[in-house]
């Protein structure tokens, strides 16, 4: 997995919207976010990095609250508190990595109020 970052100073992406498909489209496997019916490439290739700029967005943000979510249950004011092990296991990482995800989120829930609203 690749190593948090945390990017107080940079403006968040704005990415496309991430439309739900219809549950008939998503159930075949040809059909993905109708790329498939765009036959203009360059039209593809507009939509298609479109699409992949939202994902990596997408999965920048779930690793902010995975990192937040982490530090929480870590915190050692937390009677239930879980150890780095503990979120390791749940969260399928390495021990090593959790403890980075805990730091990355304590320092994200410290920041705060330099980057952006309180997302907790």
């Amino acid at each position: 997995m690749a190593e948090p970052t945390p990017r107080r100073n940079k403006p968040r992406l704005c990415p496309a919207p991430l439309l739900f498909e219809p549950a008939e489209a998503a159930s075949d496997p040809e059909h993905f976010f109708d790329l498939e019916s765009i036959d203009d490439p360059r039209t593809l290739l507009a939509r298609a990095t479109e699409l992949t700029q939202a994902f990596r967005a997408a999965a920048d943000r779930a690793m902010e609250f995975q990192a937040m979510a982490a530090a929480q249950l870590a915190d050692p004011r937390r009677f239930d508190r879980l150890t780095a092990a503990d979120i390791a296991e749940q969260a399928e990482w390495t021990e090593d990595y959790a403890k980075k995800m805990v730091e990355f989120g304590r320092d994200l829930m410290q920041g705060a109020d330099t980057w952006g609203p309180d997302p907790v």
